[in-house]
């Protein structure tokens, strides 16, 4: 199997899987039964060798509870990363007032990270197929780490996507901690490590911002104040407000008005001069 193969059978899972569609019988309202949650995904490819990999043990990045590709598959020769875009309808839905989250958006939050999952699972069973290994961190029971703070945030795990994303070659940083890769902002990642040797994919960039202009325009859209053009995204303001939509959209949450109604929402915006 090469990269080109696992692009064809992952565009044909994204559009016949029933999961990327909002089920009958799981809308909020009936009018959104059927409405697709992503967009055919962006991949990335890296060597579970690049030394990126390591820096994020330091306690500037990550720290040293961040498991390396061989930590996690003993012979790991790839790293393969995915972006997978949310569809115009989901991302055009949660534009508009920053303190109302659309119901397309939970949608796409709850039961599209559920399609994350479903995707990973049927990926690796795939490279598996073809006779090698593969694992995907987020399905791992080592995936979370007991670090927390005095209140009991969890703000950390043993992988993460976005890091994993930038190493992979598919987008750098913005304000808001996301990644903006050639598709933009609006959607979800996820990750496996395999013994299957895949080209790695170049990274186009050095900066770990670079294609971020700083516009600012994340700060003025976040309903938490949790962004700010000194400090980026504080992450326990923006947790304690999602605990917040957990409790007022039960039995989904989430936010995304910072990936959405932004420059970055659908494309990497023009750059810096």
């Amino acid at each position: 199997m090469n990269k080109e193969e696992i692009e064809k059978l992952s565009y044909d899972f994204f559009n016949k899987s029933h999961s990327n569609f909002v089920d009958e019988n799981e809308a909020i309202v009936p009018e959104l039964s059927g409405m697709r949650l992503f967009d055919n995904p962006l991949f990335g490819f890296a060597s579970s060798k690049d030394e990126e990999f390591w820096n994020l043990k330091n306690q500037s990045v990550i720290g040293e509870h961040f498991m390396l590709p061989e930590e996690w598959l003993t012979g790991a020769v790839t790293v393969v990363s995915f972006f997978m875009p949310f569809s115009e309808e989901v991302i055009k839905s949660n534009r508009g007032n920053k303190e109302v989250i659309s119901n397309q958006w939970l949608h796409g939050r709850i039961e599209g990270q559920r399609f994350v999952a479903e995707f990973c699972r049927y990926l690796n069973s795939k490279i598996i197929e073809d006779g090698f290994r593969s694992l995907s961190p987020s399905l791992d029971k080592r995936f979370y780490t007991t670090k927390e703070d005095d209140k009991g945030h969890l703000f950390s795990s043993n992988w993460s996507e976005r890091h994993v994303a930038f190493i992979c070659g598919l987008g750098t940083f913005g304000l808001s901690k996301g990644i903006i890769t050639e598709k933009g902002m609006a959607g979800r990642i996820g990750s496996l490590i395999t013994d299957m040797p895949l080209e790695p994919t170049e990274r186009k960039y050095s900066d770990i911002y670079q294609y971020c202009t700083m516009c600012g325009a994340c700060v003025k859209r976040c309903p938490a104040g949790a962004i700010s053009l000194e400090k980026g995204k504080i992450h326990r303001i923006c947790s304690d407000f999602l605990d917040y939509t957990a409790e007022k959209y039960k039995p989904r949450y989430g936010c995304g008005k910072c990936q959405t109604g932004v420059p970055c929402e659908r494309r990497i915006p023009l750059q810096r001069r």
